[in-house]
């Protein structure tokens, strides 16, 4: 699962309104200091003000340096020598200066935009925003002032349908207007014009409004404005613009020339077209590409250069195209002969890494987020459309900080905790308004530029993790894409007419410029442009009904929201042959596995072979890169029938042609979220976890989509009891037995009923235990307490069950059947109690999705798995916490018992409560061990012989084929390892620490 992003932020953003009125410093006229008492007599400060346009009068209110301000208005100020200007002489006592902002009586005030006025003593003159010394009505004279100037501002009511319509502006560096202005002129249909007096000013801010509360200031930003003729429409300024309510400009009817000279070239996957260039009576707005052939059939492009390279295609297919040039008026040449090339092969794959191979089960897991575990390098930091709104931006803490050289500079530290592998999470370029966690996947085929830098790119990540024995699992997302869609495959286009409404949202779209997330767009400055996905014309080949026509909703602020403003399922906006059409209606229905989750994750259509080939294709270059194995995001919902046909297959096939035997150990942990404590999903087969380990059991029909219908259906009549059961997770007695996997489907999973139970070690017990038999083998299921989604219980916030209830569940993960797992930051209690995700709705800083560099700062070096050699900083400090101490030792006594990684379990003749044997065979490999946890247990009908602790050391000859262990202490834990020919037991493993001991 992933953090369910809000409605868009356009919806959440509140309008403001800039330099409107004023709050005098300190709160309301109630909350005013009492007058100041007179002062002895020392420095004084004559104060002359050049009274604004409108103003008769002014007050002035002070504050000398380190002094109490003046009651609330301040103390009148008397005419001053000369027009225009008022004076007072201001008392200072021992100050050197002194505060001041002026008012005019009636609530308007001049407070220097927010900073105040500061003052010498002496004479000082406050004019304009300006402040300066001398006597401004003195017999020296002062230089004669400039000529006037003066805007011309018209503003379009069409959209807002405004009857009235005021302006309410400032001239650069003076005063604002009184609230709410001066009336427009309505000089013609749909335009209201005023004329401002600049005085020597060179410019004006301004905000519109229709005099009765109903404002347009340019979403808080207010509208920056010129000398001369403006005109502001639809949020859109013109400076020197024409007259908009003079003769009408004659309409462009005339089209482009045809282009000339189209030429195709292929190379391997990639088409080049090139063209000589058309010619306009006015410009050439752009070209319009249409290519035919290939599984997507007709395809409409656009490009505003002469030139451009499409792919990647299909290999060996054959495509044609076409060519026409458009001006901005809309016309259109004819179109180009058509002229067909042929793709090449598959190019050779890069150069990649190759998968570390082994047994996952010997490994433990470290679970980052990369966007929040460490950052390496500030330069790729993005807060995203977010960033302010959410808080983040108060906390200098970017949603994308973490990154790449973060995660490699701190191997280190993952590998002197202990652990072996790292499950990362999606690493694809993304798109939202809030995508740091990587589930808004746009380009499949792409690494989020946000993640890497230059020597520290995906790549090199996986190639340095290996280098110290540190395998990489990548979260990655079959099911949907972002709501944007999927490049390469479907980019959705949205309703973004820029009119007074939308055009913050909406940026105007950048010839040759393409969103990657991270680049800055010249003209707005952001790094998530969006001008590439709205179009005031409805764009070629659109299948959303309603195209752009207003609804009867509106946003928060009042904003009309048009059909076809956001991606939607049932609105036609996405390609039914792509995508799915429909809203989920019932979590544990079959609507589940071909429904759309959430507005922001548009829903694939799995069943259909172009998908299909898309993701397969895309994911099949993260496996030649040499990632070691994949956790699957909400696997449940997509059949199981595809899963077994067509995805599974795939990346086995690609994983062992590539890498031989180490392919094969390509681990696939799947995410069925099924949060209830039933053994099975409130009764529903198809929707719970251990159902998707399981091969089909009967043919369906070769049409994909009937086929999922068909297994839903005949699981479904199957029912609980009709289920395949197992063996391979169970001891037979006391021996191990080879398990049967020829049922396999090659999904493992992750152990959702263990999670949900993690409130109780002894429930996650006892509960886990009741799912293993229909499991195909549960010594594969990945464990863990909490995570990005949530805790135990579907529990909102991280885990907080205390210190000793933590080292109690660790003791059990490490030791009971099962891959252990921990969430960055588990080791430290990281956020505990605090919301696991809010979305954009507060500060990361707040949530469990926190930044975790601040704990890891400093140097640290690991000379073995859970062995650090050396440490300074803070990350020293933090590699002495009790759970960093206890998880290592646990991560050392796992690796030196093989039962403990790979053995079947029993709890046959064991008394006590969380206690169970366990054992491992294999070639020369044979490992029996008794482990109790927390409080005491026996054993009996077990192996006589010697059994030693790999917790304390202590040696046991059992005679009568019975141990008692009394491990004692919440946490705590024995493992009583059997001497065995050829396996001797380790004895005690590691040093002693405050839990195991």
């Amino acid at each position: 699962m992933r953090a369910r992003s809000r409605r868009l932020t356009a919806l959440l953003v509140a309008l403001g309104l800039a330099g409107a009125t004023w709050t005098a410093p300190g709160g309301s006229a109630e909350d005013r200091a009492p007058e100041p008492p007179a002062v002895a007599a020392g420095n004084t400060t004559t104060v002359f003000y050049r009274l604004p346009s409108g103003w008769p009068v002014a007050n002035i209110h002070y504050q000398p340096r380190n002094g109490p301000w003046t009651a609330v208005p301040g103390e009148r100020m008397e005419p001053a020598a000369c027009a225009g200007w008022v004076r007072k002489s201001v008392s200072l006592g021992d100050a050197t200066g002194l505060l001041a902002v002026f008012n005019n009586g009636s609530g308007t005030w001049d407070n220097n935009n927010g900073q105040n006025y500061s003052l010498g003593t002496g004479t000082a003159t406050v004019a304009g925003g300006v402040t300066g010394v001398g006597d401004p009505c003195g017999t020296t004279p002062g230089p004669e002032p400039g000529p006037t100037d003066h805007a011309e501002v018209y503003y379009f009511t069409k959209t807002r349908n405004w009857t009235a319509t005021r302006i309410h502006y400032q001239p650069t560096g003076g005063t604002w207007t009184a609230v709410p202005g001066v009336p427009m002129e309505q000089v013609c249909a749909d335009w209201a014009r005023a004329s401002v007096d600049l005085g020597q000013a060179t410019g004006l801010r301004a905000a519109f409004n229709d005099g009765s509360g109903q404002w347009d200031n340019n979403n808080g930003a207010d509208y920056a404005l010129r000398t001369g003729r403006s005109t502001v429409k639809d949020g859109v300024v013109t400076p020197n613009a024409t007259d908009p309510c003079g003769p009408p400009a004659p309409q462009d009817t005339i089209a482009p020339s045809a282009p000339t000279g189209l030429r195709a070239a292929a190379s391997a996957l990639t088409v080049s077209l090139s063209w000589t260039a058309s010619t306009d009576n006015v410009a050439v707005a752009g070209y319009e590409i249409t290519r035919s052939g290939g599984a997507l059939g007709t395809v409409v492009r656009n490009t505003g250069a002469v030139g451009f390279a499409d792919g990647p295609l299909t290999a060996n297919t054959t495509y044609a195209y076409s060519l026409k040039a458009y001006d901005a008026a809309g016309n259109k040449s004819t179109s180009t002969a058509s002229v067909s090339v042929t793709t090449g092969d598959i190019p050779p794959a890069p150069p990649g890494g190759t998968p570390l191979g082994g047994d996952p089960r010997e490994d433990s897991i470290y679970f980052v987020m990369t966007a929040r575990f460490n950052d390496g390098v500030t330069a790729n930091n993005r807060g995203g459309s977010q960033h302010v709104r959410s808080g983040n931006a108060a906390n200098d803490d970017p949603m994308f900080r973490g990154d790449f050289q973060g995660l490699v500079d701190k191997l280190d530290y993952v590998k002197g905790l202990g652990f072996s592998a790292i499950w990362i999470t999606p690493v694809v370029l993304n798109r939202s308004d809030y995508d740091f966690h990587g589930y808004h996947g746009w380009d499949f085929h792409r690494v989020d530029p946000r993640l890497e830098t230059p020597g520290a790119t995906y790549q090199d990540l996986i190639d340095s993790a290996h280098a110290k024995g540190l395998k990489i699992y990548q979260d990655v997302v079959y099911n949907h894409s972002s709501r944007w869609g999927a490049k390469g495959l479907f980019e959705a286009k949205v309703f973004g007419v820029r009119d007074n409404q939308w055009s913050w949202y909406y940026d105007q779209p950048v010839q040759g410029f393409e969103y990657d997330g991270l680049t800055i767009d010249p003209n707005t400055g952001k790094s998530y442009y969006n001008g590439d996905l709205w179009s005031t014309t409805e764009p070629a080949g659109n299948t959303c009904v309603d195209w752009g026509e207003p609804t009867r909703h509106s946003s928060p602020e009042g904003y009309r929201i048009y059909s076809c403003q956001w991606p939607s399922p049932t609105s036609g906006m996405f390609p039914a042959q792509l995508y799915h059409r429909c809203w989920i209606g019932n979590w544990e229905g079959e609507d589940s596995r071909s429904c759309w989750l959430h507005e922001d994750l548009a829903d694939f259509d799995t069943e259909n072979p172009i998908v299909q080939k898309y993701l397969i294709d895309a994911y099949n270059r993260f496996i030649d890169m040499g990632v070691d194995g994949f956790r699957v995001d909400t696997a449940v919902h997509i059949p199981r029938v595809t899963w077994n046909r067509r995805f599974l297959p795939a990346i086995q096939q690609h994983a062992t042609a590539r890498f031989g035997e180490k392919g094969r150990d390509f681990f696939v942990f799947g995410e069925v979220a099924a949060f209830v404590n039933d053994k099975w999903n409130r009764g529903s087969v198809n929707h719970s976890a251990q159902f998707f380990t399981w091969k089909e059991r009967r043919e369906y029909s070769a049409d994909d989509a009937a086929a999922s219908l068909e297994q839903y259906t005949h699981e479904q009549g199957m029912g609980t009891g009709g289920q395949p059961t197992s063996r391979n997770a169970f001891l037979d007695g006391n021996a191990y037995h080879v398990p049967d996997h020829s049922e396999f489907s090659g999904m493992n999973i992750i152990d959702m009923r263990m999670h949900m139970n993690f409130g109780d070690a002894n429930n996650a017990f006892w509960n886990a235990k009741d799912s293993d038999d229909s499991t195909n083998d549960a010594t594969y299921n990945v464990t863990y307490v909490d995570s990005h989604d949530f805790g135990p219980n579907k529990s909102s916030v991280r885990y907080a069950g205390g210190t000793d209830a933590w080292a109690e569940n660790m003791s059990l993960m490490w030791t009971f059947r099962g891959i252990p797992t921990l969430y960055y930051g588990s080791e430290v209690e990281f956020q505990a109690g605090k919301p696991i995700d809010c979305g954009p709705t507060c500060p990361l800083a707040t949530t469990g999705r926190a930044y975790f560099g601040d704990h890891l700062a400093g140097q640290v070096t690991a000379s073995d798995y859970g062995v650090v050699s050396s440490a300074s900083g803070t990350v020293a400090t933090t590699l002495q916490k009790p759970l960093v101490k206890h998880v290592q030792r646990l991560n050392q006594i796992r690796r030196a018992v093989p039962a403990l990684q790979k053995g079947q379990y029993s709890t046959e003749g064991v008394s006590g409560g969380m206690a169970f044997k366990r054992r491992y065979t294999s070639g020369t490999v044979d490992s029996f061990a008794l482990v109790a946890i927390s409080g005491s247990a026996t054993f009996t009908g077990v192996p006589n012989g010697t059994y030693r602790d790999a917790v304390t050391g202590d040696t046991r000859t059992v005679t009568t084929g019975s141990l008692t262990a009394n491990p004692g202490g919440k946490g705590n834990a024995r493992v009583y390892v059997l001497d065995l020919p050829g396996n001797p037991a380790p004895g005690k493993v590691g040093a002693d620490g405050p839990y195991l001991r």
